[in-house]
């Protein structure tokens, strides 16, 4: 018997003893992040799916795993063996493990989660879809910690001042801003649950995530102080004392909901049901008088309009970003078909190249190299199951992104490996009318992801084609790569109506995926900036901010108008002028080539 088997039957054991009928795990921790650490990662543990999304919903007689559609060749692969099955619903019926519930849990049943893993917004969803099935819920259920007898431990790293020569607003000044818009709420508390919202208010920076360089901890945000729980011995004596000074108290991690449940009855707290755990949610006293505000954050808003220090650090960041992304692609060109070259091993050299970069920590999400086929997974992640050889004909999709202490990343380039055919060239010059149309944008103040959506898919859209996900995310500062609440979408989530503000970071990322043959995407940064304001009102535009070169080797040069050909060409000319200095004679003299100029081809 192997390890999966037999822990899914001592699990099962675990719930006949307690008369659990349905046991949910989520692939999430406390604070539901996007990444997490492993002590958290059950599902890897009990399924060997490593996968970083998904839900496990386990009966006596059924074990089956739900996740994204880009991990279903991973997790066929790695769940073979288990005891699991992977739930693979039609892309037209979209049903997850709830629509799966309804059906085949009987009325009156138990249903068993640990609620520190998962978000009362989620919870309630649960709830609400079952509600006529008369089910007993407990969420407040751990069957894992007693049978993952070689757990990870929690990571521990020490926490480091993020300097305002990088962030540019002094800690004072944010928590004074934050106490001061929660007056003017009403608020008397505010919860803070997303790592993220925590290090940008304190200034602070770790390295307990993979990815984002945040530390693990929670606060609460009074009037007059701040309760910070986290392990006192990531603090520096230094950052202590001057915590002390800020009335910034730090207290056992371990003691956050026993605090929150002794908070006065009569005041009002603001949390994030999103990313507020049930369990937390449920230790404060609602019942008895305190009330709660669900929105988001005030930090999540604050820090999502870059200032002028951030900005200007953005800039170098991008070209340092660049530059190493020049030399990789230049690497790449001239050892095609001299060595071998695979997935994983190209991904590693581009790692490689960035860790030689000023102020770099680390890269900002697994890099994606796939090729060929691969390339038609949004986001395909090799591993040493599915990694394949990069051959001399082919379209190779790279996607990848820096951690740098004065910027964070995140850049998706298409090249062509051999010669193009007609079609590819085709799919390629539609996404990149995506990506200039929505990089051209002209809006009013008040727009909404939502509403530049279209731009970016109209050629697609023209073509009888589209892409299955969100068009853009906005991205952290020295933080995480995906951080709202900007987005841009369909408007299918409550992301894609946030208002797009001057000094937020968002990506610009169209795409078309062809199924068993390649995938094409090209992905930059925008920056939103004022521009004009006019009887109509004001107006605001973005401006590019990734630098590298786009491969001009698959345009079909006829589909492009003459706006779409001069931003290239302005484009191209900025990626030479701000980073050909860094460069050796050879790298800049093939820059040179990659960023010349083109010209419209009449049809």
């Amino acid at each position: 018997m192997n390890s999966f088997i037999e822990n899914l039957a001592f699990l099962r054991a675990l719930m006949k003893e307690n008369d659990i009928i349905a046991y949910i795990i989520p692939s999430t921790d406390p604070h539901l992040g996007e990444y997490v650490p492993d002590h958290w990662r059950i599902i890897a543990w009990l399924t060997g799916f490593s996968g970083s999304s998904a839900t496990v919903v386990i009966t006596d007689t059924f074990a089956g795993l739900w996740t994204d559609s880009m991990y279903f060749l991973q997790a066929e692969n790695q769940l073979s063996g288990s005891g699991f099955v992977l739930m693979k619903p039609l892309n037209s019926e979209k049903k997850d493990f709830i629509d799966w519930l309804c059906v085949n849990i009987n009325p009156g049943s138990k249903i068993a989660l640990d609620g520190r893993i998962i978000s009362i917004e989620r919870i309630r969803k649960i709830e609400n879809s079952l509600m006529s099935k008369n089910i007993s819920f407990n969420f407040d259920c751990d069957l894992i910690s007693g049978l993952w007898t070689d757990r990870p431990s929690l990571p521990h790293s020490i926490a480091f001042d993020h300097s305002t020569r990088f962030c540019g607003i002094e800690r004072s000044v944010k928590i004074a801003e934050t106490q001061c818009q929660m007056k003017e709420k009403k608020v008397d508390y505010q919860l803070l649950t997303s790592l993220d919202d925590i290090m940008w208010l304190l200034n602070i920076r770790g390295n307990d995530i993979k990815f984002s360089p945040l530390l693990i901890s929670y606060a609460i945000v009074g009037e007059e102080q701040i309760l910070l729980f986290m392990d006192m011995s990531k603090i520096p004596l230094q950052l202590a004392s001057e915590f002390d000074r800020l009335g910034i108290v730090i207290l056992p991690y371990e003691e956050t909901a026993g605090i929150l449940s002794a908070l006065p009855l009569d005041s009002t707290i603001l949390l994030n049901p999103a990313t507020t755990s049930s369990s937390l949610f449920n230790s404060i006293p609602i019942k008895i008088g305190m009330k709660i505000i669900e929105d988001l954050t005030i930090p999540t808003r604050l820090k999502a309009v870059k200032n002028r220090v951030e900005i200007d650090n953005i800039g170098k960041a991008m070209a340092r970003d660049g530059v190493a992304l020049t030399r990789f692609f230049f690497w790449l060109e001239q050892n095609i078909g001299s060595e071998t070259l695979s997935e994983i091993s190209i991904a590693e050299k581009l790692d490689s190249l960035r860790s030689e970069s000023e102020n770099y920590l680390g890269p900002s999400f697994s890099t994606i190299v796939a090729f060929k086929e691969h390339g038609a997974l949004p986001h395909y992640s090799a591993t040493p199951e599915s990694d394949i050889l990069i051959g001399t004909d082919g379209i190779l999709l790279i996607d990848s992104g820096g951690q740098y202490l004065d910027g964070t990343t995140d850049i998706t380039r298409t090249v062509v490996i051999g010669r193009p055919t007609d079609r590819q060239k085709r799919d390629y010059s539609l996404v990149l009318k995506g990506t200039i149309n929505l990089a051209m944008a002209k809006f009013p103040v008040g727009t909404r992801g939502c509403q530049l959506d279209l731009l970016a898919r109209k050629a697609l859209w023209d073509n009888g084609l589209n892409y299955g996900h969100g068009t853009g995310h906005g991205v952290g500062f020295c933080l995480n790569v995906h951080e709202g609440p900007q987005n841009i979408g369909p408007g299918a989530g409550i992301d894609s109506k946030t208002v797009i503000e001057a000094g937020m970071l968002i990506s610009d990322e169209p795409a078309i995926y062809r199924e068993g043959e390649y995938g094409i995407r090209i992905e930059n940064l925008l920056l939103c900036f004022e521009d004009e304001e006019t009887e109509f009102g004001k107006f605001l535009k973005f401006e590019t901010v990734s630098l590298c070169y786009i491969d001009k080797s698959l345009i079909d040069t006829s589909l492009l108008d003459q706006k779409e050909i001069d931003w290239l060409n302005s484009y191209h000319a900025e990626v030479y002028e701000k980073i050909g200095s860094y460069l050796t004679s050879e790298e800049k003299k093939w820059l040179k080539y990659k960023t010349s100029s083109i010209e419209l081809i009449s049809n």
